[in-house]
């Protein structure tokens, strides 16, 4: 036992309990409710790519410590899916580097990137490891609200000028976004590179739903505008591409500088990890663009289904350009506070999802949004539908 009255959790991570990921999926077990809280398939990827992760592990290769920037593979596997997809050229020896899953390419770009005090602008809401890893690393998040427009989230430009000081070190960017489904236009996407030049600013591009744009919108990497490619760390991940969450391979492309200042920090943390995935996400990103095609259509046939029936349970409804994740606004049910609905809502209808607020530093601007995940079979959705149909009547 301690002797000292002192917190044995340090002032930095003090805010930061379990995760409402955790609480909303043991409500989903206690309760027996089909859990659309937590962004997970619930299918496996495809069995050519699991069974390269078989083959790997029977012939040996990363049942030891893999190289610690990545296996050679991947790395290569990596850069030609950057120059055939989006005209990126990086060189696999010194731009790439492969991680435990996007969430510890995030840590270590952060802790390698920033000094104490340094500000970060992220958009508000955002994944609720950013505020960690940002505290983690003694900055200071500078939250820029996407605010609800026609239908979806916007960024304001005029307020992400103004968020910008003399402290500001780095934008935190996330395209498509988790949890609105908003996709960044060339003109947004412009607007900010030319900022982030003028500025002299570090940004980090969480792109890790880049094959799950849906409708008109267009994946477009910042690091593909002018000036971008030596001041930008992109961050990718094999588990939202591929359906293999659990695998946990990640990766970042970033100029040799930047990579090497991201390795230094990625060493002290896992070292290595994945290794015999390593090999089949490799295989993986070789797999024809009809796999992206067919993976992509899939989802939207999903998000269709389950927008429509929210949209008939009495939810406001905005339809996301990217991710598998759906943002509503649960005042048409007369509903104000999105952790108590959230709470109520397995007994009230046998299904789990997140409230919005637990994305938001201004708490009071997330209340009323509720986040589905309709990354799930589709018989699950349906029962889901139907389930919500309650909420109607």
């Amino acid at each position: 036992m301690t002797s000292s009255a002192r917190p044995l959790l340090n002032r930095r991570l003090a805010e930061f309990g379990t995760t409402i990921f955790a609480e909303m999926s043991a409500l989903a077990v206690r309760t027996g409710s089909i859990n659309l809280g937590q962004g997970f398939p619930d299918t496996d990827g495809p069995e050519e790519i699991r069974e390269a992760a078989v083959r790997a592990l029977r012939e040996g290769r990363g049942n030891q410590y893999p190289p610690g920037p990545g296996i050679p593979e991947l790395r290569t596997a990596i850069t030609a899916h950057q120059l055939r997809r989006y005209g990126l050229s990086y060189d696999p020896d010194t731009e790439v580097l492969v991680t435990a899953g996007a969430t510890e390419a995030i840590a270590a770009a952060l802790l390698a990137l920033l000094e104490p005090g340094d500000e970060v602008i992220a958009f508000e809401p955002y994944y609720d490891s950013y505020a960690a890893c940002i505290a983690m690393a003694g900055g200071t998040r500078v939250p820029v609200t996407l605010r609800a427009h026609e239908g979806g989230f916007r960024l304001d430009l005029d307020e992400l000028r103004d968020a910008v000081t003399d402290r500001t070190r780095l934008l935190l960017i996330n395209t498509p976004h988790n949890p609105t489904g908003t996709v960044l236009t060339r003109e947004e996407l412009t607007a900010i590179a030319e900022l982030a030049v003028e500025r002299d600013l570090l940004v980090v591009t969480d792109e890790v739903y880049e094959h799950l744009v849906f409708d008109e919108a267009g994946h477009l990497p910042l690091a593909t505008f002018p000036g971008m490619r030596e001041r930008t760390v992109s961050i990718g991940s094999a588990g939202k591409t591929f359906s293999f969450t659990g695998w946990k391979v990640g990766w970042v492309t970033a100029a040799e500088g930047l990579v090497a200042a991201v390795r230094s920090a990625k060493q002290f943390l896992t070292y290595v990890a994945s290794g015999p995935f390593q090999y089949a996400v490799a295989e993986a990103l070789a797999l024809p663009d009809s796999y992206f095609s067919a993976f992509r259509e899939d989802m939207l046939a999903k998000r269709d289904l389950l927008a429509a029936g929210l949209t008939e349970a009495g939810f406001q409804v905005f339809r996301p350009a990217g991710t598998y994740f759906i943002t509503t606004d649960i005042r048409p049910l007369g509903e104000s506070d999105g952790f108590a609905f959230c709470r109520a809502l397995p007994d009230r209808a046998g299904v789990v999802a997140i409230p919005n607020a637990v994305f938001y530093d201004h708490r009071e601007a997330g209340a009323p949004y509720v986040r589905f995940a309709f990354c799930k079979q589709t018989a699950v959705l349906e029962e889901a539908v139907r389930r919500l149909k309650a909420l109607a009547g």
